[in-house]
């Protein structure tokens, strides 16, 4: 295998996307834009949609244009039980587990809100470093930017090294632009907006033996 480094998305890719979780997150991001930062309710979904579409992620858009405590934010939005939502995968922990790379999460999230998940499913020991949405502040995915320092944090420099897993394809097409090898989890694939799709995880291995 000639990869060295494996990035992994966390919400909606290490779960199944069906779980509704990152629906709750998205209404507690709707209340506390109505609650904390009285924007009118009829404008929200409009907002949040402009600001994903443009920044990568509601949370950038906010800082970039209004008054916002970050920490707080984050926080309020992740304020959810998890174990409602999750449930631990032991076949996907022995996948994972089976690689010869250093596996990594890069996520929007933050380091709380990570680590509480992978400790729900039970695959917190098998990441060395957590890559959030605060280490490679002010940027985020898809930013070419966060793709950098994240590579600099997993000690990498050759971006063809490494592999980024996500299940957004905007995530994917910008680390392929970055020439990461991207793999789109569980959707549809766009033409070149990833190197590979993957809907199994049983099939990750044998995916990435193939490329010489």
């Amino acid at each position: 295998m000639r990869f060295t480094t494996i990035f992994f998305d966390l919400d909606d890719t290490l779960y199944p996307s069906n779980t509704g979780l990152w629906h709750a997150i998205k209404e507690r991001m709707n209340i506390y834009m109505r609650e904390r930062m009285g924007f009118p309710e009829d404008q929200i979904a409009h907002i949040r949609e402009k600001y994903f579409l443009q920044y990568g992620t509601t949370l950038r858009g906010l800082q970039a244009h209004h008054e916002i405590n970050t920490q707080d934010y984050l926080a309020f939005v992740h304020d959810l039980p998890l174990t409602d939502y999750l449930t631990p995968n032991p076949t996907l922990r022995s996948i994972i587990a089976s690689l010869p790379t250093r596996n990594l999460i890069f996520t929007n999230a933050d380091i709380h809100h990570a680590e509480r998940v992978l400790t729900i499913l039970e695959l917190r020991d098998l990441f060395e470093v957590i890559v959030d949405v605060n280490a490679v502040s002010p940027y985020c995915k898809p930013m070419p930017e966060s793709f950098q320092i994240a590579m600099k944090l997993a000690g990498e420099t050759d971006p063809s090294k490494c592999v980024m897993i996500d299940d957004i394809h905007r995530t994917t097409r910008a680390a392929k632009e970055a020439g990461l090898f991207s793999i789109l989890y569980n959707e549809e694939v766009p033409i070149g907006a990833a190197d590979a799709h993957l809907s199994d995880w049983n099939e990750l291995r044998q995916l990435l033996e193939r490329q010489a």
